[in-house]
């Protein structure tokens, strides 16, 4: 049963007593500190509020199945994010490939047009649009770094790759998205001109 005494228990202590005692209750204090900033990184992979919980939902299956592998010297916090980086990335990565199937295989039909008035509401929000366009796993370490304050070497860890090409692909990455940022600021300057020039004739 959970008690008010949980509260000022660390991540890394619950993890603990769950592991030598299996009371839940451990695990769902852990699950309550956690849940939302787990649901809110899936949200930004797929942009879908029931998707985002049914990929929650699996990624803390997948935590109870692997808690056991957890070691106390590490964050909680970030071996979670880590499975959660690593689980939203595959997702991505497997309804990529399938799109990609099925492009292929009706490559003849037409292109549905947008609305130009659509197009300018989707500019509103350049840089979270920005992010969307690149690779989940470049999102992903962008999102590490900068918003989860992961270090290089845990970043390195997570990819199981070096931590040079970690800083390599950030580099990569940030220049890339500053390029698709202005690159959509001129499509949007493009659009509004149309949009003007049409209501003008």
């Amino acid at each position: 049963m959970k008690t008010k005494a949980f509260k000022s228990i660390s991540d890394e202590e619950l993890v603990r007593l769950y592991i030598e005692t299996q009371r839940n209750g451990y695990f769902e204090e852990l699950y309550d500190r956690y849940v939302d900033k787990v649901y809110r990184k899936c949200l930004s992979f797929v942009k879908n509020e029931a998707q985002a919980e049914d990929f929650t939902h699996d990624i803390f299956l997948r935590v109870v199945l692997k808690i056991g592998s957890f070691k106390e010297h590490a964050k909680f916090s970030t071996w979670l994010y880590s499975i959660t980086y690593n689980y939203c990335m595959d997702q991505v990565r497997q309804v990529k490939k399938q799109a990609e199937i099925y492009l292929d295989e009706n490559f003849d039909l037409e292109d549905d047009e947008t609305n130009d008035l659509e197009l300018v509401e989707m500019q509103t929000k350049e840089l979270k649009k920005a992010l969307q366009e690149i690779d989940p796993d470049e999102r992903a370490m962008l999102l590490m770094k900068y918003q989860d304050d992961f270090s290089i070497k845990e970043i390195a860890d997570t990819f199981k790759v070096t931590e040079s090409a970690v800083k390599m692909r950030l580099m990569r990455t940030k220049e890339k998205l500053k390029k698709i940022y202005k690159e959509n600021i001129i499509f949007l300057v493009l659009v509004i001109i149309k949009v003007v020039w049409f209501w003008k004739k």
